[in-house]
């Protein structure tokens, strides 16, 4: 049997961790359902580690402790800021905790030791750069089997090996802290990069850096006399700004007691925001047209177009990249997850886990299950090249639930009863605690057309197998362009009843955890603070009445904002008493 090797993207911003489980690629989720994990890391004052999503939620008042956007200092000598940002720590050892929170999670999930690893980073790293990656890799018991380029793992991720014999590819990948435009040529199977330009020091975090400026200066003070604590706050409400922007064209900045007497707030649109940072984009086209050049190639002599990165979401950025390759971008991946889901699949192809895939057919129609609240969760998108697989882990949204029932799906609806049933399976497992019983689901198409769903209780390894012979492909094109138009007809109303059932989801948890937050620590806060919370947990329940999606999805946001720094001190508190008692043992 072949060692398993994963494959990891170590990103700016965000990290992933995958693996090939029965020929096909997967991510692996935390105990949360989350795939990808922030590459953050909070260094406690007695040794302590905190590393993702924990980590972040200690910003607003522990930023001094909290690290991001180390990859940007991988391999290179450092300034006497830079050196102090990392609180005696090197940019090394705290990717190689990033890499070991990551190690943790995939050992969790298959239940196995794991040492090897193949492991991401942009074209245009250096030696220096990139034997520090490795060196964090071994730090964090990794066996680094393969450094893989970036745009290469895209490029696989995309399923750009199956273009035709000869194919030209540009991968755009505007990531948190880094840029780089990558070409690339695929023959037999193989990818070539014919040029790469880019930039270490440009990112996300730069568009951030601007807008937060844009509002310090608007509030009427200098950016170099706010302090770094106080900083990192208004960074961090830019960042949710720039995300919300590429979503919708208006969204307010709001900074409450920024100084802890005075407020700011003020609504940005998306028009303002496109204007500036319109000469970081301006310096990622530059970037393009040298790639272009360096490769001898025009623009559409390109046969696809690739983004990766979140930041490649941002619309004035896609609709600038678009123009210059007079083409549209294949948008087929997650931004998020293109580089680890290529990592993984190299990894695989290493192992002998994954073999060549010959195209042979695709899915018509999308293909999933339903999940809490009625939602469509698809696996396998329309379009898909078959044979294929996919899968997930699901937990149990109930206390003591004895059952979970996996009915699968067929169509491009967002809601479950308007998509087709394509059947039904059963899952019995000892009552578990909520979010205690993991149920691995995995869709199977062959080169037949028969799907076939394995539904296994993670815990007694029992399958349950479900064998459907001509729904999933065989269906009509008139049955196929009804749905695909129903799904256009309706996208407005149906994301809207997918946005609110989600953010319904979320405030059913965080208002009873909000109320027992505020018995444990109410002692902590001020009468402000406390009206904060009280005011915002009256707006999720007002909006929950109202069943209007965004303002339901903007309060529970709020509430969660408001909460934070009450959660991070009864997280704190524990840790203390916890302490206390092991020293009084």
């Amino acid at each position: 049997m072949n060692d398993i090797i994963v494959g990891i993207d170590l990103g700016t911003t965000n990290s992933a961790i995958g693996v090939v489980d029965s020929g096909f690629p997967m991510l692996l989720a935390d105990d949360g359902g989350k795939r990808i994990m922030p590459s953050a890391v909070w260094y406690g004052p007695s040794g302590e580690i905190e590393v993702g999503h924990k980590a972040l939620r200690r910003r607003p008042i522990e930023g001094s402790r909290v690290i991001t956007s180390v990859k940007r200092l991988m391999g290179r000598e450092l300034s006497v800021e830079e050196s102090e940002s990392l609180g005696g720590k090197t940019a090394e050892q705290v990717s190689a905790d990033i890499l070991r929170e990551l190690k943790r999670r995939a050992e969790w999930r298959l239940g196995k030791a794991l040492t090897k690893a193949v492991i991401t980073v942009p074209a245009y790293f250096h030696d220096g750069q990139r034997n520090a990656t490795k060196r964090a890799g071994e730090l964090a018991g990794w066996e680094v089997v393969r450094i893989l380029n970036e745009p290469t793992a895209a490029a696989l991720s995309y399923g750009l090996d199956q273009l035709g014999e000869r194919s030209r590819v540009a991968v755009y990948d505007l990531g948190g802290g880094t840029f780089d435009l990558s070409i690339l040529e695929m023959q037999d199977g193989v990818f070539q990069v014919l040029s790469t330009h880019g930039d270490t020091q440009l990112g996300g975090d730069d568009l951030d850096r601007v807008l937060a400026e844009k509002m310090i200066g608007l509030a009427g003070l200098e950016a170099a006399s706010v302090g770094h604590d106080a900083w990192i706050r208004w960074r961090v409400e830019a960042e949710r700004v720039k995300c919300a922007l590429s979503e919708r064209a208006l969204e307010t900045f709001a900074m409450p007691f920024f100084d802890g007497v005075n407020s700011f707030s003020r609504e940005v649109t998306r028009v303002e925001f496109s204007e500036w940072i319109q000469p970081w984009v301006a310096r990622t086209l530059s970037c393009c047209r040298r790639a272009l050049s360096d490769a001898r190639l025009e623009s559409n002599e390109i046969d696809a177009l690739v983004l990766v990165g979140g930041s490649s979401r941002i619309p004035v950025v896609r609709t600038a990249v678009e123009s210059l390759f007079g083409r549209v971008a294949d948008l087929s991946q997650h931004p998020d997850e293109a580089i680890a889901l290529g990592a993984t699949i190299q990894a695989g192809v290493i192992s002998g886990a994954m073999k060549h895939l010959v195209l042979l057919d695709v899915t018509p129609l999308s293909l999933g299950i339903e999940t809490l609240g009625g939602l469509m969760n698809v696996l396998i998108p329309r379009n898909t090249t078959i044979p294929c697989k996919a899968g997930e882990l699901f937990t149990n949204a109930v206390h003591e639930q004895k059952a979970m029932r996996v009915r699968v799906l067929q169509g491009e609806r967002e809601m479950a009863r308007d998509n087709w049933e394509l059947g039904i399976v059963d899952i019995p497992f000892k009552p578990a605690a909520k979010g205690q019983a993991r149920i691995g689901v995995q869709l199977h198409i062959d080169e037949n057309g028969i799907l076939e769903v394995l539904a296994r209780d993670v815990k007694t390894g029992i399958d349950q197998i479900l064998t459907i012979r001509s729904s999933a492909v065989d269906v009509s094109d008139e049955s196929v362009e009804k749905m695909v138009g129903d799904s256009v007809e309706h996208a407005f109303s149906d994301m809207a009843e997918r946005i609110f059932t989600e953010a319904k989801l979320k405030a059913e948890e965080l208002l009873p955890a909000v109320e027992q937050a505020l018995e444990l620590g109410r002692q902590w806060l001020s009468a402000k603070e406390i009206k904060t919370i009280e005011t915002a947990r009256a707006e999720v329940c007002q909006a929950l009445l109202e069943k209007e999606p965004n303002s339901l999805k903007a309060a529970v946001q709020r509430l969660d904002t408001a909460t934070e720094a009450l959660a991070a001190k009864i997280v704190q508190q524990a840790m203390d008493e916890a302490l206390d008692r092991q020293l009084s043992l």
